[in-house]
């Protein structure tokens, strides 16, 4: 239900928001006097709400991330482990260049890492109870490395960037050819008809489709380099270690939350298409990678 409310509450946000944009910058209507498309126009409201549901959407990643996987900062350690793990990643975060992020424990089984935030000096760092409990010193050092790594690399606001730039994309085309189909195709002169409609909705769905195998590309490429930071934060054999671990245990079905299967360090294996549409590369390709690096 909170789920719910808060996809609602940020769409409302969304075009609250855009709305106040587009009238400080004076744009009116995608259509011009004469009923045809008026380009610029139509690429400022698309550009606003593509960058807007973006970063709306960054600006809430810490608190749907602590909400989606119930993870609890440790406000004060508890216990001599969480007293080391903020000690490391309090050491790590120094040597990176960034500001403390908040650490926290999921509770998960799994073994699983995630960072987020919109800002690295305001970041999220969390790690599962599983992953806490059963693996050791250096791959919890190596794998908390690799999450200060995606935070100091800027990695969540770079794939920000991309995914609204490509919603952009996504609006502005599909528009233009269901304009196209409207006026050409089906020779309708007066406002839209059903099939300016239908064949906007069609495209985008087509291009987002697009849009997401160029988002997950990047976010593939972002893993090896958070996998060096890691290596280099922590150790190279505790990080290849670490992967090796996470492979060991595959089989176990994933259980973090689909939001957020993205930020975490492995998002399990898909096959043939599918692959073109995974967050993460095989981790038999990430462990050859670190063993062939100079690090």
């Amino acid at each position: 239900m909170f789920r719910i409310g808060l996809f609602i509450l940020t769409n409302i946000a969304i075009i609250f928001v855009a709305g106040i944009v587009l009238s400080i910058l004076g744009v009116g209507s995608m259509l011009d006097e004469t009923g045809g498309l008026n380009l610029v126009n139509l690429l400022i409201i698309c550009f606003v709400f593509g960058m807007l549901g973006s970063f709306i959407s960054l600006l809430l990643s810490k608190t749907i991330a602590k909400w989606s996987t119930k993870a609890k900062i440790i406000e004060s350690p508890r216990t001599q482990t969480e007293r080391w793990l903020m000690d490391e990643v309090r050491n790590m975060a120094t040597k990176a260049g960034i500001d403390m992020p908040d650490v926290a424990v999921f509770p998960m089984q799994q073994a699983n890492a995630f960072a987020t935030g919109w800002n690295r000096n305001k970041a999220l760092v969390a790690i599962s109870s599983g992953m806490l409990e059963r693996y050791s010193k250096d791959e919890i050092r190596a794998v908390m490395g690799h999450e200060i790594g995606h935070v100091a690399n800027g990695d969540m606001v770079t794939l920000t960037l991309i995914q609204g730039v490509l919603n952009t994309f996504v609006l502005f085309f599909a528009r233009i050819i269901g304009h196209v189909v409207d006026r050409v195709v089906l020779r309708n002169e007066q406002g839209y008809g059903i099939g300016y409609f239908v064949v906007t909705i069609v495209m985008q769905i087509v291009f987002s489709i697009i849009a997401a195998m160029i988002v997950m590309w990047f976010s593939r490429r972002r893993e090896f380099v958070a996998d060096e930071a890691g290596a280099r934060l922590g150790s190279k054999a505790g990080m290849i270690s670490a992967l090796r671990h996470l492979k060991a245990e595959s089989k176990v079905p994933d259980q973090m939350p689909e939001s957020m299967n993205a930020f975490g360090i492995t998002s399990g294996k898909r096959q043939g298409l599918k692959a073109l549409f995974m967050s993460h590369p095989p981790l038999e390709d990430r462990i050859k990678a670190l063993e062939e690096s100079s690090l």
